[in-house]
């Protein structure tokens, strides 16, 4: 009996995985990929911000905490050409990893661009204008997401307008630049290029921003951003985009309905992302979408049979490259005949502000909108030893649990090294694990984890490092 032939549509995170893991499970698999292996993730998105974001932060640090700690610099200053080649050194680097994971599984990688003639059928573009087609036992949609381009008047007409893929890639380091968006990936750049020295302005339509995390840690880390000078401006819904000497003037709406101008050099726009499916011609396939965002079920899979979707651009879960790839595990493993399905309840969000925050689980806001019976563990890092030496004690660890049980329904985390210590609390909650049994776990001295045994003691009122509630 021949092998699955197995054709994956995008070898970002959730295309390359998928395919290495149908590999090992005994497929022939074929990666279709129009641009570059690794997708937005490790080319235009997640690893180039935090590069970005990793010289950020020693420049903070440096200038914020240097004198304190004894590191005394003077003349310090950003060689911002370095810090973008230094990105594109780590972006070579891993792409370079991918194509050589795929060729060490035998997954033939196809450069060109696919779209669908039949259900189990494609039609591919090659880079000389050539045609390839292609049958497959199945096919694995992987196309990931692109940036929203909202409507706005005069926005895409300024080219000092950007999206993020402009963003990480700037020549020069801009003194003023107003972010349109209160989300991940606005945030995230709002602190890198603060903290670079470029006169930051936020402005968000809605009240509130990061909508994903816990309130208590956006507004901790929202208050360490004020103290960088970045400023926001809420309720304020972008009108139109003018020109300007400077570079381009954003005109707003208030709350109190008034006109409000905010010029700056550079203009980011980051009010989410969409589907990446326009030109899959998903109807000759007969697959069904909402508005491009295609529908599949836990196992991964469409309307279509032998037809699965996986990562950004499916409809209704996280757009984040870890999700991406455990969706691809799971497509992979079920059209080899395993067992698998996406579980999203153990998904760690994470933001890389200055403090690096991370939830995984239910918020308080979350627990609150569904009537639950809750109590909250809260660990202030004033109160940790190694967060004191290592930001001076900035942040909080917060552990929601069910009242009657204790079992574990939120962890979130705001502080050092947030986005890794995040993992305990997913694996808490995939094991269904009680605030009583992260306590008899011993945690190591001095690490910032500490914290997170003493918010589970906080959630019983019985804390060692700080005061209980009377």
């Amino acid at each position: 009996m021949s092998a699955k032939h197995i054709v994956v549509i995008g070898g970002g995170p959730g295309g390359y995985v998928a395919a290495i893991r149908a590999a090992q499970l005994g497929a022939q698999v074929t990666v279709v990929e129009r641009e570059f292996l690794g997708g937005t993730c490790l080319n235009i998105g997640c690893i180039p911000t935090k590069c970005l974001l990793h010289s950020a932060e020693l420049v903070e640090q440096i200038r914020n905490q240097g004198s304190e700690i004894g590191v005394n610099v003077t003349g310090l200053t950003v060689d911002f050409p370095q810090v973008m080649r230094h990105k594109d050194q780590i972006t070579r680097r891993l792409t370079s990893g991918v194509a050589s994971l795929l060729r060490g599984s035998h997954v033939e990688h196809m450069a060109g661009e696919a779209v669908f003639t039949g259900a189990k059928t494609l039609k591919v573009t090659l880079p000389d204008g050539g045609q390839k087609e292609l049958t497959a036992d199945a096919v694995i949609v992987a196309t990931g997401s692109v940036n929203a381009r909202p409507p706005i008047p005069g926005l895409w007409e300024n080219p000092n307008c950007l999206d993020s893929t402009g963003a990480l890639s700037l020549e020069k380091l801009p003194r003023s630049m107003v972010v349109i968006g209160g989300g991940v990936i606005g945030m995230e750049l709002a602190c890198a290029y603060g903290a670079f020295g470029t006169k930051v302005t936020v402005v968000e339509a809605l009240d509130h921003l990061l909508p994903m995390l816990d309130q208590e840690l956006t507004e901790i880390g929202v208050r360490h951003m004020k103290k960088m000078g970045i400023e926001f401006h809420l309720e304020c819904p972008v009108q139109a985009v003018e020109e300007s000497p400077v570079g381009a003037k954003v005109v707003c709406r208030t709350k109190s309905g008034e006109r409000a101008i905010f010029e700056a050099e550079k203009v980011l726009v980051a009010v989410g992302r969409q589907a990446n499916t326009a030109g899959l011609n998903l109807e000759a396939a007969g697959v069904r979408h909402d508005r491009g965002r295609i529908l599949v079920n836990r196992r991964m899979e469409t309307n279509v049979p032998g037809v699965y979707a996986i990562g950004d651009c499916v409809f209704g879960h996280a757009q984040l490259a870890h999700t991406a790839s455990a969706m691809g595990e799971v497509a992979a493993e079920v059209i080899m005949g395993q067992p698998a399905l996406y579980d999203e309840s153990t998904n760690p969000t994470s933001v890389f502000l200055f403090p690096e925050a991370s939830s995984v689980g239910m918020t308080e806001e979350q627990v609150k909108a569904k009537g639950v019976d809750y109590q909250v563990g809260r660990f202030p890092l004033i109160g940790n030893g190694k967060s004191l030496i290592l930001n001076g004690g900035e942040g909080l660890v917060k552990i929601i649990t069910g009242k009657r049980y204790g079992e574990i329904l939120g962890v979130h985390i705001i502080g050092p090294r947030a986005t890794d210590l995040i993992q305990e609390g997913a694996l808490a909650i995939r094991l269904e694990a009680t605030a009583d049994e992260l306590i008899q776990t011993i945690h190591g001295h001095p690490t910032v984890s500490e914290s997170v045994r003493e918010a589970a003691l906080a959630t019983e009122n019985r804390a060692i490092h700080i005061p209980n509630r009377g």
